[in-house]
């Protein structure tokens, strides 16, 4: 295990590289070698290969990068997920019960403090004091967290593609309003069903009564000023709670409605559509207790009857009879054997030493213009899916003249690995 000096140090050193990797980790929890090497190389562009790999052990060794056991994956550490995620406003939404059970566990710190208050013990007042001091701070950072995870959900569903069902556009919007702000306004009541402002308005009471008993003995200063200080935090937080449960609601009810809205809208002219293509206009407008029909209705009823042109085509496709084409066989049945034509080795270290290649097809022609055309065709689509260098498909079309064909194509240029990933 790294020091925790070293690991603040390489934190502060590869910032970029682990704040990169934390934003990934919301959509992949772990990650291969590769992928780490890939956004060091992003993120270090004038880094050679070797380099970028010392930067990965850097990492490992520094404790940020922990290895999975029983595999061979990469996962950012725990603790430096949270504290990264806590910097960056990259939370996920919390849970409402785990929030729940910290302002119940007010309640328990409060009346332990009270038991401190009558029995005149000062050290299970501040005992009290401090449990509720870590509540209180616990509670509001939570509240923090999720207060960016919801304006993240409602932007990302706001810039979700519009030809999305509405219903899965704003999924995500309507289980976080279900699972987490129905129960914060539940335990925000400030009527009987609530508990948040009640737990709170007790312990602020306890601690200013302890407060005022400690100045009555003439107590430490300190420890006045504890008490004090953490019956401050009980009062910023009842206040703090108010405005970002309101502020989160504000954000996801009008997303909410719209996504109901649209639902219900959808629903009622479904089956009222229904009804008129089943019984007719006049019978379901009827049905609905209407007395003036809608002025668009046309109460004369056409009939539809086929036109002769149409009957003509109809006789046609009923005797027609596709033509039957023969397609030629292949003349070359055995496949092309490329050692008999060219030197495979000195071709690829020749395009090795040319690269950048803007057009793979011109450079092939250029480098050996005797090739008939199917060696030179099968080159070109060997070439190509080789893995040593960084094979791109360009948009524009041309058209190349071989030996004996004209070929049609998009060509490909071909890139060093190593420009293409720090781009």
């Amino acid at each position: 295990m790294a020091s925790p000096k070293a690991l603040i140090f390489q934190l502060h050193k590869h910032w970029e590289i682990i704040e990169a990797i934390t934003r990934l980790s919301k959509e992949q929890p772990a990650f291969d070698e590769s992928q780490v090497i890939t956004i060091i190389a992003h993120n270090n562009p004038q880094t050679t290969i070797d380099e970028q790999a010392a930067i990965l052990r850097t990492l490992c060794n520094a404790d940020l990068l922990q290895w999975l056991s029983r595999s061979s994956s990469l996962q950012v550490n725990p603790l430096i997920l949270d504290f990264v995620r806590g910097l960056t406003h990259e939370h996920e939404l919390g849970l409402s019960a785990v929030l729940k059970a910290r302002v119940e566990a007010v309640r328990d710190a409060t009346s332990q403090l009270n038991e401190g208050l009558k029995s005149n013990e000062s050290d299970l007042m501040r005992r009290g004091a401090a449990r509720l001091s870590d509540l209180f701070r616990q509670i509001s950072q939570q509240l923090d967290q999720d207060h960016h995870a919801i304006i993240e959900i409602a932007e990302n569903a706001k810039s979700n593609d519009v030809n999305q069902p509405l219903a899965k556009r704003y999924q995500a919007v309507l289980d976080a309003y279900q699972n987490y702000i129905e129960p914060m306004n539940e335990m925000m009541d400030s009527g009987l069903s609530g508990f948040f402002y009640p737990y709170l308005e007790a312990a602020e009471q306890s601690l200013d009564s302890a407060s005022e008993k400690l100045s009555i003995q003439g107590a430490l200063y300190t420890h006045r000023l504890q008490l004090r200080q953490v019956a401050y935090q009980a009062k910023e937080l009842r206040r703090i709670g108010r405005h970002i449960a309101q502020q989160c609601a504000d954000t996801l009810l009008p997303l909410r409605e719209e996504a109901r809205q649209h639902n219900s809208l959808s629903s009622a002219v479904s089956l009222l559509l229904g009804q008129v293509r089943k019984k007719g206009l006049s019978s379901t407008f009827k049905k609905n207790s209407v007395s003036q029909l809608p002025g668009w209705q046309r109460k004369r009823r056409n009939r539809i009857s086929l036109g002769g042109e149409v009957a003509f085509m109809m006789s046609e496709a009923i005797n027609y009879e596709p033509d039957i084409t023969i397609f030629p066989e292949s003349e070359h049945s055995e496949s092309v054997d490329l050692s008999s034509w060219v030197n495979e080795k000195a071709l690829r270290k020749a395009l090795t030493k040319s690269l950048p290649i803007s057009n793979l097809m011109l450079w092939l022609k250029q480098y050996e213009s005797s090739l008939p055309d199917e060696v030179l065709l099968r080159l070109y689509h060997e070439l190509i899916q080789e893995t040593q260098w960084q094979a791109d498909i360009r948009c524009d079309e041309v058209q190349t003249d071989l030996q004996m064909v004209r070929v049609h194509y998009h060509p490909h240029q071909l890139s060093n690995i190593a420009i293409k990933e720090s781009v």
